[in-house]
């Protein structure tokens, strides 16, 4: 069977094409995304300020949360932290009192901005360079090469590449600043890493009074332990993470301690980790389902060939062993050869993540072989699962049945794929049904939706032939009113239901999917826009690239003219949701907004509820968090802010603009002192009726550099999230409209070849070649339009439920051009895939075309 396999493989090529490049295309995504998990998995880097200390004691990067699974049992959910969090300064002494404990160096730190004329110079990987006490400068690897350390509280050390890029030199001045007042140091020194190389982290080292000068707020974000000599790291470790207990830290040790150092590198490996598996799990599923078609479409025009080996013998058991060995060969060559431009598509994403900023700009992939080897696996075992699958109907044919079995089509469909597909219907009506029921439930509609395309585009794979035969009934007189070529058309089209179906099925997954993807982004991104255009009553925003200090929004509230006058923080937190009886961790925008100027500035659309009564122990809640989170006006809302610190307040009001501005508003200084970075992302600024504060508001933007004045709110970190997600999410659609492109073609393709002695016997009997080609263009187009059709039909359901998540009512926003663009794709696709080959088999002459084998 083995020899057998190999020579229908070398016989077959063309027929064998489509298949091995899906799967080729399918072990390049699928290597790449596992390289991206590995990558996510493995991320951490060797640390620098903190390299010398064998033990960092630093708050934790993952909030872990008990749930509950819809039977009831506990499980585990962890979410990625955003914010670094501060430290008790009384762990201190409990860490120095720890056996083997030599001695433990507090850091604090505070991000700075160095102004240079109108703009702020830029740190390394554009983030925000951060000061840090001289004491805390033996931790790591950084040493003096020129000048000394600073002996007051005046005097800072810079980093030679932060010098170089403010084009300072020792002795030089340089002006820090932290809040509205820029300070003046004297550039004492410079510091390098030991190899010379340039710091990922922008750092400057100031005295212990310079910090406090410079930032009196500075948190406590680590602690350095050195140990005595001899001692066991791993048992000074654990005693002390015994003495940590009850306090949100961890301890960091090897290459660990970079991600102490290294925040960014978390969140960025908790997106790597879920955006891989998000496109790898979605590129297997859409392999699975086209390498079943194509397999099932090849096996089924070898009927014949089936046939004749089960006439002569084979057995059932050896037919399939033959189909099998076909395509584990096919795969095993397509996963050794897509491997290697898995690593092109790994360079290609990893460049998208970090220009979108899902990773850090200094990313850089994790190769190991394990992911290659599990491609390779997971190729072999889609195509042989495919190959089982299409070989269960030729393998049960009876001998004496073969032959006739191999040129007549069933005319009508199995009881058991009725049945299939009737159970599928049903239970596609029935998650539609609730989620109309569910219309207030976010979580629950989205993921109802989700279920329901695919039970939708399942359904009528399996119900293709009865579909098919139902649009050509009302498709066959328009093209009965087309002429000869129109009636042969729609004859064919008729007798041969299981080859059309076979051709609309994958364009079928391809508009549903893609139109169910896109349109669910669109929605999402025109809602924010709207929320945004809608919801901004101030007249003016002061942003800067990386965020304000708060001081701006005081002094901009306290000039002539100005009657309200805000900052908005940035954070994120997370609750505890429910899903169809399931708890899930949920990660929610938040913003924190001045209680006296919220209403003022911002109208966010409120529902219930009184928004002037936020204080520091309120939150109120988005239409969507509330449904999340399961409570309304008067609850309790219990959360974790975005540095894992506990929060349990009073929800004083649901509001409906949340895609727009955030899914949760708190106390601006209570989420300003749980974020790292302690600066605003804008400010904004309402006037009085008639008054123009633009110049006094362009004179304030210009005591902070790099700030800039608006007079809208342009769009900020979440829609810029969103546009993220929306990007991801059309690569899934790029991903799955390939494979639908191979499947369209081949699909087709294959139809139209194994046409030639019927294309022979119309032109022996009078058809000329216009004539046949003029029936193929109207075949194509009937499977075009009625794939187009009904792919857009069965979009509708699903994109209805998102449309009542996102937006409260049943109209998704559905741009013309982006519909008809995704139409236009599949049914040239269709098209193009039946006219070329049936151009080429026209060219031989009749009577040697009617000879030829099938």
């Amino acid at each position: 069977m083995l020899r057998l396999a190999l020579a229908t493989l070398r016989a077959r090529r063309g027929a064998f094409a489509a298949t091995f490049a899906a799967l080729l295309l399918g072990a390049a995504v699928i290597s790449a995304c596992g390289v991206l998990l590995e990558s996510g998995l493995r991320s951490a880097l060797p640390p620098e300020r903190y390299d010398r200390a064998p033990l960092i004691v630093a708050g934790r990067h993952s909030l872990d949360l008990d749930v509950k699974s819809a039977d009831g049992s506990d499980y585990r959910s962890s979410q990625p932290l955003t914010e670094q969090a501060g430290l008790d300064g009384s762990l201190t002494r409990d860490l120095a009192a720890v056996e083997g404990v030599a001695s433990v160096v507090p850091d604090r730190a505070a991000a700075v901005r160095l102004p240079a004329g109108d703009r702020a110079v830029t740190g390394a990987n554009g983030a925000v360079p951060q000061a840090h006490t001289w004491s805390s400068h033996v931790l790591g690897g950084f040493r003096l090469t020129e000048g000394h350390s600073p002996q007051d509280a005046r005097q800072a050390v810079l980093d030679t590449d932060l010098a170089a890029r403010a084009g300072l030199r020792t002795g030089d001045t340089v002006r820090l600043m932290t809040s509205s007042t820029p300070l003046t140091f004297e550039v004492a020194g410079l510091v390098s890493l030991d190899d010379g190389r340039a710091p990922r982290q922008s750092v400057l080292y100031v005295s212990g009074a310079g910090l406090q000068r410079l930032a009196p707020d500075a948190p406590l974000v680590a602690f350095g332990v050195f140990t005595v000599s001899g001692a066991s790291l791993s048992a000074v470790a654990s005693d002390v993470e015994h003495v940590l207990a009850g306090h949100h830290a961890a301890v960091y040790t090897g290459d660990g301690r970079g991600e102490a150092e290294f925040t960014d590198i978390v969140v960025g490996a908790a997106n790597l980790v879920e955006l891989s598996t998000a496109i790898g799990g979605n590129v297997l599923l859409v392999a699975v389902f086209v390498l079943c078609a194509t397999t099932s479409l090849a096996v089924r025009h070898r009927h014949r060939e089936m046939a004749l080996l089960r006439a002569v013998g084979t057995t059932p058991g050896q037919l399939r062993l033959m189909i099998t060995a076909e395509s584990a060969t096919a795969g095993l060559v397509a996963g050794v050869l897509g491997c290697p431009l898995g690593a092109g598509v790994v360079h290609w994403l990893s460049g998208q993540f970090a220009g979108r900023g899902l990773v850090p700009p200094d990313f850089r992939p994790v190769v190991g072989p394990l992911p290659f080897l599990a491609a390779v696996a997971a190729t072999v075992l889609t195509a042989v699962a495919a190959a089982l699958f299409a070989a269960r109907r030729a393998a049960r044919v009876r001998p004496t049945e073969a032959l006739r079995e191999a040129s007549v089509e069933p005319a009508r469909l199995g009881r058991g794929r009725l049945a299939t597909g009737g159970v599928l219907l049903a239970l596609a009506v029935s998650v539609l049904g609730l989620g109309l029921g569910h219309r207030t439930d976010f979580l629950t509609l989205v993921g109802l939706a989700n279920s329901l395309v695919l039970l939708l585009v399942i359904a009528a794979a399996v119900l293709g032939p009865l579909i098919t035969r139902a649009a050509l009934a009302v498709l066959a007189p328009v093209l009965d009113r087309t002429g000869v070529t129109g009636r042969l058309a729609a004859a064919n089209s008729r007798a041969h239901a299981a080859r059309t179906a076979a051709a609309i099925t994958p364009l079928l997954l391809a508009v549903s999917f893609a139109a169910t993807v896109v349109f669910t982004q669109t929605t999402q991104l025109e809602r924010a826009a709207d929320d945004i255009r809608s919801g901004t009553v101030a007249g003016h925003v002061l942003t800067a690239p990386g965020g304000v200090s708060p001081d701006l929004a005081h002094r901009a509230a306290e000039l002539p003219g100005v009657t309200a006058a805000t900052g908005v923080v940035r954070s994120k937190a997370i609750g505890v949701g429910s899903l169809l009886g399931t708890q899930e961790t949920v990660s929610l925008t938040a913003q924190g907004l001045e209680p006296s100027a919220l209403t003022a500035t911002v109208d966010l659309d409120t529902r219930e509820g009184d928004l002037s009564a936020l204080a520091p122990g309120t939150v109120a809640l988005s239409t969507t968090a509330a449904s999340w989170l399961g409570v309304g006006v008067g609850d309790r809302a219990h959360l974790h802010l975005g540095d894992g610190a506990p929060f349990t307040g009073e929800v004083i009001a649901v509001y409906d603009r949340g895609l727009g501005f955030a899914d949760l508003t708190f106390d601006h200084d209570l989420l300003l002192s749980h974020t790292t970075a302690r600066v605003d992302r804008s400010v904004l600024v309402r006037s009085a009726s008639g008054a123009d504060v633009a110049p006094a508001l362009s004179a304030l933007a210009n005591d902070y550099p790099g700030s800039v004045l608006g007079e809208a709110l342009a769009a900020d970190e979440q829609v810029e999230e969103q546009r993220a997600t929306a990007w991801v999410n059309y690569v899934v659609v790029g991903l799955v409209m390939a494979y639908t492109t191979l499947t369209v073609v081949n699909t087709q393709a294959m139809n139209t070849v194994t046409r030639r002695r019927e294309f022979a016997l119309l032109r022996l009997t009078g058809a000329g070649r216009s004539q046949v080609l003029a029936m193929m263009r109207r075949e194509s187009f009937t499977v075009a339009a009625v794939g187009g059709l009904l792919g857009t039909l069965l979009a509708v359901p699903p994109l209805v439920l998102i449309a009542l998540a996102l937006t409260g009512g049943p109209l998704p926003t559905v741009p013309v051009l982006g519909w008809l663009t995704i139409i236009a794709v599949t049914g040239l696709l269709a098209v193009a895939g039946a006219m070329l080959p049936a151009r080429v088999a026209l060219r031989a002459r009749p009577v040697d075309a009617v000879g030829m084998k099938e």
